[in-house]
């Protein structure tokens, strides 16, 4: 059987086309997130950028320890970063860490790498500071729970009168926090002009959040990250912007990390600095942002 060449022609150059125009669509939904797994493709492409590398210095002096706390009804543990170069007795600015699902005090040390950052950026010219982490529940989302476990309490009322009394600088402090304690480190922040229980002398005057664990409605919620819809709606961060008066908020998040968008909107509602990089939600994400977030809460904590 002969076949014409003109219609052989014909059928590859409209197989062709239909290939690329499918092949297009395909790249486009996989882009607006249609198809899942864009943040795979990318990984797989190099597309979300390099994994942060701690810096090779020295760590600084770190003490450790516990109290009983009455706002989480239990032994809670501590750890306090001093940048090298610095007693453990110095009277420094202090920035609270708040640390992310699954985490405890020792998260940001041996997950990230943070007291030799620290180091790097005092060296690097950022002005001294302290950083004090401290056990918020495993999946607490830092705020107050059902059960009557209570972070927010146990900061204010007992974790900052702690670090007052080792001698650091609690009137203006700074938060930071990664994934869930992104999240909980904004609502500290957006709460403190709600919460009778804060004191007047002490107060956040800068926060930074990688990649918080944000969303906008119930429905698309973690599971387990809050008590119901009612308990979702009061500690929603998103229509609180006097909370954030007077405070400097850098807020960064991977293009391929799932809360993107919404840390987008977010800081698009404030006005925040910060921005969306190359990146998923993953430690070496948040070790390659967390020089720009020390230098940042270092530079804001005594404006």
């Amino acid at each position: 059987m002969s076949v014409d060449p003109v219609l052989t022609r014909r059928t590859l150059v409209r197989t062709g086309a239909a290939a690329a125009v499918a092949g297009v669509a395909g790249v486009a939904a996989l882009e607006t997130g249609v198809i899942p797994g864009r943040g795979r493709v990318h990984d797989v492409l190099g597309l979300t950028g390099p994994d942060g590398v701690v810096p090779d210095v020295p760590a600084g002096p770190v003490v450790s320890g516990s109290f009983d706390s009455l706002g989480r009804g239990t032994k809670v543990g501590y750890s306090i970063v001093y940048p090298d170069g610095y007693a453990a007795s110095a009277a420094l600015p202090v920035v609270l860490a708040l640390h992310g699902r699954g985490g405890d005090h020792t998260s940001a040390i041996n997950d990230l790498g943070i007291d030799r950052y620290l180091t790097s950026a005092v060296r690097s010219g950022t002005p001294p500071f302290a950083i004090a982490t401290v056990d918020g529940g495993r999946d607490s989302y830092w705020h107050r729970r059902a059960d009557g476990n209570d972070p927010g309490y146990m900061l204010d009322q007992e974790f900052l009168p702690l670090l007052a009394d080792r001698g650091l600088r609690t009137g203006t402090y700074g938060v930071f926090g990664w994934s869930m304690g992104g999240y909980g480190a904004l609502l500290w922040v957006a709460l403190q002009y709600w919460q009778r229980r804060v004191r007047p002398a002490a107060r956040a005057v800068a926060v930074g959040a990688l990649s918080p664990a944000l969303w906008h409605d119930y429905a698309d919620v973690q599971a387990g990250a809050f008590d119901g819809a009612a308990d979702f709606e009061r500690n929603q961060v998103f229509g609180r912007p006097s909370g954030f008066r007077d405070v400097a908020v850098r807020i960064d998040c991977g293009r391929d990390d799932p809360f993107a968008a919404a840390a987008g909107d977010l800081r698009a509602e404030l006005h925040a600095a910060g921005g969306q990089q190359p990146g998923l939600h993953t430690g070496g994400y948040w070790r390659r942002m967390l020089p720009d977030q020390l230098r940042f809460l270092g530079g804001n904590l005594l404006k």
